[in-house]
């Protein structure tokens, strides 16, 4: 189960719309037991929220370093300033939660495939930085409001839940930010 974690919360990033939005088709092999068409098990939501939070973080400090472009700076302290919070506010309620006391949080380092995005950043400058960046930011964000929705409405430990109905319109306004700076930057 350990080594199907980190592929689950790839599958979450990569496409949670579409590991969460499954056919009737009861066959849940594709992404793995813990995620259906309408619940993400807690597990599975403590598991991502800090490998995703990181990504979200570390991409936005090399935002506000390489962009050439004020909005996506702006964009960029933003997302520092929220998901630092949010960081906390994911911390608050993991001591508070009734399921998740024997539940360890992803270490604070990046998957592979999170720190391969974030190398493809660190390799790009310019517009192509500022084109990577706000594609980074529009697929997380889908993933992320994806995620926390329907943890929100299905999760299992009121404490997460919570947590999860909290930060959900705060990621929502960030998926409406970061939708306006790609047509900006089109």
């Amino acid at each position: 189960m350990k080594t199907l974690l980190p592929l689950v919360a790839v599958a979450l990033f990569a496409g949670a719309p579409a590991a969460l939005a499954q056919s009737d088709d009861t066959n849940t092999d594709a992404v793995g037991p813990m995620v259906t068409d309408s619940k993400v098990d807690t597990q599975t939501f403590v598991m991502t929220v800090p490998n995703a939070n990181a990504l979200e973080i570390q991409s936005s400090k090399l935002a506000e370093q390489k962009s050439a472009s004020a909005d996506v700076k702006a964009f960029a302290a933003r997302m520092i300033k929220d998901h630092t919070k949010a960081g906390e506010d994911f911390k608050a309620a993991l001591s508070q939660g009734q399921t998740t006391a024997s539940i360890k949080p992803a270490a604070p380092g990046l998957q592979p495939k999170e720190q391969q995005m974030l190398d493809e950043l660190k390799g790009a400058s310019g517009k192509d930085f500022d084109a990577k960046y706000i594609k980074m930011q529009t697929d997380a964000h889908r993933d992320a409001v994806a995620l926390f929705s329907t943890y929100a409405q299905s999760g299992d430990d009121p404490a997460m839940k919570e947590f999860a109905k909290k930060t959900l319109p705060v990621l929502k306004m960030h998926e409406k930010h970061v939708k306006d700076l790609a047509v900006a930057h089109q």
